[in-house]
Parts: C-alpha cells; structure tokens; sequence
C-alpha cells in the first residue's frame, strides 16, 4: 500500500511560543531536534514537511526532505490542502506533528481501523492522525481534535480507532512536557 506521512512544521522563529513564554531556553533548536527526529522516525514511507515558511522550506531542502508548500495559512487548512494534493498517489496519508518527543516507531504505526488517532498526552489533541484517501475527510486539529475526528470518521462511515495509550502521545507544547 503506497503510505505518505506528512509532517506540518510552523516557521521555527514563531512554533512554541508557550515555550517561549515558559523561559524555555533555545527553542528554536530544540524545535528543529523534535522535527528531524519525528522525520526520521516515519522512514521508509515518504515523508513530507508541509509548511508554508521559507525558514522551515531551507531547513527541509538542506536535508534532503521532500517539502509540500501550503498556499494556506494554518494548519488544518494547510493540512487539507495537502490530503488534497495526495489523495491521487497515496492510499494512506498520516499526519505526524513535529513536536513528539519520542517518535521511535511512527512508522511502524500498527494501521488497525480506516481512521488512526493517537490523542495527544492530555487526551484531547491529535498527535497522528491516519487516513484512507478514498475519502474527503475533514482535518481538524487543535483543542478537542481528537473528538472531532472520531465524530468525523463515523459521519463517514469509516472505522475508527484511539491509539491510546502510545508512546507517541507526548508532544512538547510547554516546558513541564519534556521529560527525560
């Protein structure tokens, strides 16, 4: 089955700001460490960064990425846009965010209902989410995502399944969240 995994990436001057706001030292890199561990983690599939900034496109290209340019601002349309753009190629796409902070693994994301979700560590966000392409399925992450795509995949009539719990329910998203 052709799989693609997407992973959205904010421009890294403006990604974490409750980071920022929190005296998390250099977040910057430590952005960028979370991301190039997150991509390597979905080889062998294809893997794409979805972004729509010229930092994060550099970052990307430098490493030999394949990089999808959002002509949208924010990521659900941006990810949208990009379940669009590979729909006509992929089977199977799956939404991977840059911030888990143990990513080991994500390839090997056990594909057991038409809809994969891993919640996020709080259990209401999205972490991963994995998607059939034979259908338009509406993305919708931030609070409370986890519920909608549950919601949306039985408007669909697909077979859903939380991943939970999974170690790759941890993202980064203030300074309590790293762990060792």
């Amino acid at each position: 089955m052709r799989h693609a995994m997407v992973v959205p990436l904010k421009d890294f001057t403006e990604a974490k700001s409750r980071l920022r706001h929190g005296g998390q030292p250099d977040v910057e890199a430590l952005v960028q460490d979370l991301a190039a561990s997150v991509i390597a983690s979905c080889a062998p599939h294809p893997t794409f960064v979805l972004t729509e900034s010229d930092d994060v496109d550099a970052f990307a290209r430098r490493r030999g990425w394949a990089v999808l340019r959002s002509p949208h601002g924010g990521l659900n349309a941006a990810s949208q846009w990009a379940f669009g753009q590979l729909q006509d190629v992929f089977a199977r796409v799956t939404f991977v965010h840059g911030d888990i902070q143990h990513p080991a693994g994500i390839a090997d994301l056990p594909i057991t209902a038409d809809v994969m979700i891993v919640p996020d560590h709080h259990g209401v966000g999205t972490t991963i989410l994995s998607l059939p392409t034979h259908r338009d399925f509406h993305i919708r992450f931030g609070p409370e995502s986890a519920r909608a795509h549950v919601r949306e995949a039985a408007v669909q009539g697909l077979s859903w399944e939380l991943l939970t719990p999974s170690p790759w329910s941890h993202d980064v998203d203030v300074p309590s969240d790293l762990q060792p």
